[in-house]
């Protein structure tokens, strides 16, 4: 009888401690907000300057085995067709630094019930970013992207020549806290255009040149 109990006791605590790896990988970070711009305004060297800058700041995180992709729209070239951000960053589920989960697939992702808030929304260090009522305000996060996740196709260059430029255009950008001003205030990916490319314009128009990274895998 004690043998049988001694068995069934390791056996149950072989499968919650199974059940605790498993569930930590599974919430293990897939999101966050960059914790640092290029420093040059919206030139990020390109879509694959972007993704190599996200993969940088998760590894420096700690993280590691992941694939990342910024969360950027480009506009259509005589060489290469429209990029959706939202074809770039697999299907979910996105969990931030905290293991807190942020959405579960893209349709909750670019719809009403996602958890993207200051609160949730964190760098890959688990800090939160300045939004409104912060000093200095840095709520604009870069996407070139429309509310479902699209380019922002009006003919105007919204990507600041598809993030290389820190000159040229200007950048939609969202609200990470979900407050402020613009077309769509509240929206995380798609508020309103900044006042330029530049680093300073980037800054007066209450960013610093920060945008979301989502693990594909």
């Amino acid at each position: 009888m004690k043998k049988s109990l001694l068995f069934t006791s390791a056996a149950l605590l072989t499968a919650a401690a199974t059940f605790t790896t498993v569930n930590s990988q599974d919430n293990e970070m897939s999101f966050f907000i960059t914790s640092e711009g290029s420093g040059d305004g919206a030139n990020l060297g390109g879509l694959a300057g972007a993704d190599a800058h996200c993969a940088a700041l998760a590894s420096a995180a700690g993280s590691s085995g992941k694939t990342w992709r910024a969360y950027l729209s480009a506009h259509a070239t005589s060489n290469s067709p429209a990029i959706n951000a939202r074809d770039r960053i697999g299907f979910g589920p996105w969990y931030n630094a905290n293991g807190v989960e942020v959405a579960s697939n893209l349709n909750v992702l670019h719809g009403p019930n996602n958890n993207l808030n200051k609160q949730a929304s964190l760098t890959e260090n688990g800090d939160e970013v300045n939004g409104v009522g912060d000093s200095p305000n840095q709520h604009d996060i870069l996407t070139g992207s429309t509310l479902d996740g699209r380019t922002v196709d009006d003919g105007s260059n919204h990507t600041c020549n598809n993030w290389t430029s820190n000159d040229e255009g200007s950048a939609h950008v969202g609200h990470f806290d979900r407050v402020g001003g613009g077309q769509n205030p509240t929206s995380w990916n798609s508020a309103h255009g900044s006042a330029g490319c530049s680093q300073e314009d980037l800054i007066r128009t209450a960013g610093n040149g920060y945008f979301y990274c989502f693990a594909i895998d």
